[in-house]
Order: structure tokens, then sequence, then C-alpha cells
């Protein structure tokens, strides 16, 4: 009988993590938009009511005064949906925490199409694009509880603006405790030679089935986590090029923007080869259950396969004709 796999949320675990660093410093405060039951930073509400503030759904005025508190010297947390830290904040969180180089953490849960029955309202598909874009900003897509611990943890003692974008639904555990996270570096979780899977996020779990679906067809797949989307692991995306000779990249984002325009600016400058993108296709999500959304968006194991043999017919056509 196969081991059970482990699932944990990633906003449940952020909310554990800002207690373990509320513990260990007194300059650690968090703000959060009237969603801290969402967002999990009730938690530290709870054990630190004096450094928490509510600052009701004025997500823009939680932005600023996040700003206001970090140049007083504090380390501050700023949580929402997604949707809204990235889209209805975008204009403070370039002038008032990008700019002047603000030490804020802006965490955004409930990103991506598996929030679910909400809707395309509430389903960010442009945070990542949007907070890549802002210059100093550093850009973090978690994959498992595990992973989120540690990059809450690197992104608290990191001196500059982090956005960091977690899930509404529990993900499989990947990684042990003791995994090491630095800012900036990708992690390869799973070794192969035909093809590069290039992932963020709940879609690393799907690259990771693509990679055993591959294997059964005889495809070496080597997959790749790039939970630092900004700054990207450029050596290591380049060596990853040389090495298998073409890549997919896989998001639950909008192919515009995200990891595949990332990892393709890379390849472009330093080893042109064949990629393909997973992700949603220019469009807004729907109202539905996250695997039915899955599914309707192509955003699966199935989906990542079809890619990788493209892919690979691809790298295979160019050598014919080199």
């Amino acid at each position: 009988m196969a081991a059970k796999v482990r699932t944990l949320s990633t906003r449940e675990e952020y909310g554990r993590a800002l207690v373990r660093l509320g513990e260990r410093s007194r300059d650690i405060v968090v703000l959060d938009a009237d969603l801290s039951s969402s967002t999990c930073t009730a938690a530290f509400a709870r054990r630190f009511p004096d450094r928490f503030f509510n600052m009701g759904i004025s997500e823009q005025d939680m932005v600023g005064t996040a700003a206001g508190l970090s140049l007083a010297g504090k380390i501050a947390f700023c949580s929402s949906f997604s949707i809204f830290l990235t889209g209805r904040c975008w204009e403070q969180v370039r002038q008032s925490v990008a700019l002047p180089g603000c030490n804020v953490k802006l965490v955004g849960t409930h990103g991506g199409i598996t929030v679910g029955k909400d809707g395309a309202s509430h389903q960010s598909l442009e945070d990542v694009a949007v907070m890549r874009a802002i210059p100093a900003m550093t850009v973090i897509v978690p994959a498992d509880a595990v992973e989120t611990r540690k990059a809450v943890e690197a992104a608290a003692w990191y001196d500059g603006p982090v956005y960091i974008r977690l899930t509404r639904e529990k993900l499989p555990v990947v990684y042990p405790d003791e995994k090491q996270f630095r800012i900036g570096i990708g992690y390869e979780v799973r070794a192969g030679g035909d093809v590069t899977l290039f992932a963020i996020g709940l879609m690393l779990h799907q690259a990771l089935a693509a990679a055993e679906l591959l294997a059964a067809a005889g495809v070496s797949a080597r997959v790749i986590d790039l939970a630092t989307v900004k700054p990207l692991d450029e050596d290591l995306v380049n060596r990853c090029a040389r090495d298998t000779g073409c890549a997919v990249t896989a998001e639950e984002h909008s192919v515009i923007g995200g990891l595949g325009d990332a990892v393709g600016e890379v390849l472009l400058r330093r080893c042109p080869i064949p990629l393909e993108r997973v992700g949603v296709r220019d469009a807004f999500g729907r109202s539905g259950d996250p695997s039915d959304l899955l599914e309707y968006f192509e955003l699966t194991p199935e989906a990542i396969v079809r890619a990788a043999l493209r892919a690979i017919s691809r790298k295979q056509g160019a050598s014919n004709h080199a």
C-alpha cells in the first residue's frame, strides 16, 4: 500500500511562522485587512495583540501604515487576499513600499484559481506579474508548508520589500523539516536528462506527477522548484537548459508575465532552447471546485506531459535541421 501523502495549509503555516518570529523579535508587527481568520494572522493577534493591527477593509491604508512602521524600525508583515494586496494596493506598494525600499513583507493568500467558487473577482492570476514588474521587489511562491515557513523566516531577516504568494487549498508536503531555503536559489526536486520542468507553488506537485507519467513512457524529466521567481536563479535555469535542451514552465497564474516569461527571458539571453508554458491562457478565472478548475484551465499533470513532449519534439526537430 502506498504511503499516505501528508497535506498542510500554507496559510496556516504562515500564521504559525509569524508567532515564532514574534517570539524571537519585538520588531515583528503584523497588519491585516479584516481577513485575519482567512489569512491566519489571527494566531499572531492572539499571541501579540499589542503588535497586531486590524486595519479594516482598507488595504491601501494598511500598506501605507506598514511602510510607516518599517521606517520606525519595525519588520512589518502585511496580509490580505492576493487579488486585493497586489491589485487594490498596487500604487501604494510601488510608491510607499518599493520606491523608498521599505522593509515590508507582503503576504497574499488565496492566490490562483484554486480559490474556487469565489470566482474570477477573487482569483488572482496576475499578481506575480505585477509584483515582478516593481523594481526592488522580491517575489516568492512556496510549494508546501515547509517551504512557506522557511520563506517567511528568510523574508523576515531580508532587508527590503518581499511579496509571498500562498494558496487557499492544502498542499502535499514535499520537503523535510530541515530543508534549507535561500532567497534567489532554486532547488532540484527530481533528476532527469530529457526535459526540465520548472514549477512554482501548487504546480510543483503537478510537475512531479507529470514526471512520473513521463518516466512510465521512457522520458526522464528533471523537476526544478523556482520558488523565488524574482530574483530568479539564472545560473540554475541556464545549467538545466544546457543539460536537457528543452523545458516546460508550470504555474497557477497567467502565462503572461509570470514564471514562464521570467524563465523565457533568461533562456533568450543565455541559452535559447524550446520552451513550453503551462498556465492560464490570457483569461480570467471562473467559479467552480478547485479540481474542476485545474482541469478546465489545463493545469494538470497530463497537460504538463503534453507540453514536455512538444518541447522534446521541437528539440529533436532543431537537432535534425542542424
